[in-house]
């Protein structure tokens, strides 16, 4: 895995192979940043990565300045992997939490302006987390969602669902909390 872009650009790490990840793929993972570029003021953004697994999108985010990102996932090796590259990198607002991501949605009052979910592609409730996210009081009025899954899963018939994109075997719906 590499760091696309940015402060980190081209800065290459492996996870354990012993780790429940299935990293979002390079050609995905800039695809999906090249949108948000033409979107986004980076140095703005406060970010929650939900289901962060190594955080390869955590370090994308950091890497092209947001202003905070904070790394959900239950995993002790996942979060323990993000806390050394936090260190190794000295990423001082890269925040990780060893937590279950449906429980952190409901207890987080940190208000931030994209969400992005990663979670396993086998989860049983993939479906409802667009509403756990968009309901939830962590997403700003007009804050962004991204919810990767796999083809099983289709949600363009969900008014807040303003974009799909597939590549490969990845795709990315995109959601805008109402006002």
């Amino acid at each position: 895995m590499r760091i696309i872009s940015g402060q980190f650009k081209g800065r290459r790490f492996q996870a354990p192979g012993n780790l429940p990840v299935r990293p979002t793929t390079d050609a995905a993972k800039e695809s999906l940043f090249n949108i948000l570029g033409n979107h986004l003021e980076w140095e703005e953004l406060e970010v929650l990565d939900l289901f962060a697994g190594i955080g390869s999108i955590s370090y994308e985010f950091i890497s092209r300045g947001a202003k905070n990102v904070h790394a959900v996932d239950i995993h002790p090796g996942c979060t323990n992997f993000i806390r050394s590259m936090v260190q190794k990198l000295e990423i001082p607002n890269l925040h990780v939490f060893r937590q279950d991501t449906f429980a952190f949605l409901e207890k987080s009052r940190y208000p931030y302006n994209l969400v992005f979910a990663d979670p396993p592609y086998q989860l049983e409730n993939i479906a409802r987390i667009p509403d756990l996210v968009l309901s939830s009081a962590c997403l700003v009025p007009n804050g962004i969602f991204i919810l990767e899954h796999s083809a099983h899963y289709h949600f363009e018939n969900d008014p807040r669902c303003i974009e799909e994109r597939r590549y490969g075997k990845v795709h990315f719906s995109f959601f805008k909390k109402p006002d």
